[in-house]
């Protein structure tokens, strides 16, 4: 699966929304990485299944009194999925969207490809008169 099919979630994100009293005792499925988070002070116990942690997200949650299982482990407990949440993270927080649409054109926000941003750089073609054309 390729690696924009598999955004991040951070520990943050995940703790906020498994708060819900429906969602207690239930196991958090992320198809991706979790990450550690250390705005957060106290983790909750969670049961986690996901392909990847990082070492920090790892160790917290196991600190807590938490586990993490692999999905062979999830599709023997629960192999049509009862008593799952399945969580993702934002798509769009990947740095190549930013660069996603027409740099330059009015209202566009798209960041350029440009090495740095200064009074010298991107203000050749396109930009001015004197170098083919104005936009």
């Amino acid at each position: 699966m390729s690696r924009q099919n598999r955004p991040a979630i951070s520990l943050a994100r995940i703790v906020r929304q498994m708060k819900l009293k429906q969602r207690e005792g239930k196991t958090v499925v992320v198809v991706g990485t979790i990450t550690d988070d250390k705005r957060i002070f106290d983790v909750p116990k969670l049961k986690v299944c996901a392909l990847r942690l990082t070492e920090g997200a790892r160790s917290r949650i196991i600190k807590a009194g938490g586990s993490v299982i692999t999905f062979e482990q999830l599709a023997v407990e629960a192999p049509l999925g009862q008593n799952t949440i399945i969580m993702q993270g934002r798509r769009t927080k990947r740095e190549a969207n930013r660069h996603f649409g027409a740099p330059g054109l009015p209202n566009s926000h798209a960041k350029p490809f440009v090495r740095l941003r200064s009074r010298n750089h991107e203000m050749a073609r396109g930009r001015r008169k004197s170098r083919a054309y104005k936009a």
